[in-house]
């Protein structure tokens, strides 16, 4: 029997990249020699995909309705299909309540497919959220709706690329609102997080360093009391606890020293302070050719039942359709998939 794990990778919003970068991935046969890769999508879409990744000559379709059908060979993308597009009415680019609703129903039956242990980890393509909630679906993201379905209350988003990674106090609210959630409770919960996934990394004992909310940490109260009454107090619970943990360290220092090597992990506390230095080390903006050179860096969503990682990227809706996306973050997060599933 095949021991190499199956990934259950959704191929996003059909009117992204999604589909495009799933079909690109997928023709690198070093993914098929570590893992048994199943498409969940429309079958049509994906036939579409291969043309306008220009790889259709040398890779075909294989939908399926059971896992157990799929052929997980290289040369075929085994799709399971969920037979919820409607080819005629697909315009790239464009939000639609039509490409919400099969994005979402995707990722639904990936988790259910997880929950059931039919495939061993999944892996996400990029979803549009105005178009998930156009479909009468409520949620603000990916992370969100893995919570939602597998009844999770503790949970985080972590960030990598290279030799750094962040995970999140909190992600996809206000910043007014995230402010008001940097609380002791919260940040203890979130080095713990840090703390587990660096272990099933195989960090043996991971520094973590732990971020402060305002500018230089908040001098001791000068520019806030965010650290003195709930940062810090969650770092010395942390210590007791026999994590190696430290700060709150200023932001605006504390992600070149983990970049360096000076910490295995960076506790960031809120949506944009986590994500701007990494996609500054992963995204590479070609001015002289107006593209990107490079678009890399995997998310993973912590404190989960199952296995989750993603592309760190969106629908890049004004690139879909043109063949010109790159796969290097799906690429990364079907690599960082494998490696979970081994821990």
């Amino acid at each position: 029997m095949d021991q190499k794990p199956i990934l259950g990778i959704t191929m996003g919003d059909p009117a992204g990249i999604g589909p495009e970068i799933a079909a690109k991935a997928l023709t690198h046969e070093k993914v098929y020699e570590m893992c048994r890769p199943l498409v969940i999508g429309d079958a049509e879409v994906m036939k579409q995909a291969l043309g306008i990744a220009k790889v259709d000559g040398k890779i075909r379709i294989n939908p399926v309705a059971k896992v157990e059908d799929a052929r997980f060979q290289y040369g075929v993308i085994d799709v399971f299909d969920l037979h919820n597009v409607d080819i005629s009415k697909l315009v790239y680019g464009k939000v639609s309540a039509m490409c919400g609703k099969a994005a979402f129903e995707a990722v639904e039956k990936v988790i259910e497919l997880a929950k059931s242990g039919e495939i061993d980890a999944t892996v996400t393509g990029p979803i549009n959220k105005e178009a998930i909630n156009a479909a009468g679906f409520h949620f603000s993201g990916h992370t969100e709706i893995y919570a939602h379905f597998t009844g999770t209350q503790d949970y985080s988003m972590l960030l990598a690329e290279g030799n750094l990674r962040v995970v999140h106090v909190s992600t996809h609210v206000s910043l007014r609102r995230a402010c008001d959630l940097v609380k002791k409770d919260r940040v203890l919960d979130v080095i713990k997080l840090a703390y587990d996934a660096c272990r099933k990394f195989g960090i043996g004992e991971p520094k973590i360093g732990v971020a402060g909310l305002n500018p230089h940490a908040g001098e001791n109260g000068m520019f806030g009391n965010e650290e003195t009454d709930e940062i810090i107090p969650a770092i010395e619970a942390a210590k007791k606890a026999g994590i190696n943990a430290e700060g709150p360290i200023p932001p605006d220092t504390l992600y070149s020293k983990a970049a360096g090597g000076l910490y295995d992990i960076v506790v960031a506390m809120y949506h944009d302070q986590g994500h701007i230095p990494l996609k500054v080390l992963g995204f590479k903006w070609n001015g002289a050719k107006n593209s990107w050179d490079a678009v890399s860096g995997v998310n993973v969503t912590l404190g989960l039942p199952i296995i989750r990682i993603s592309v760190d990227h969106g629908t890049a809706f004004g690139k879909a359709g043109k063949g010109t996306a790159i796969e290097d973050s799906l690429l990364g997060a079907i690599e960082y998939g494998i490696k979970l599933t081994r821990k």
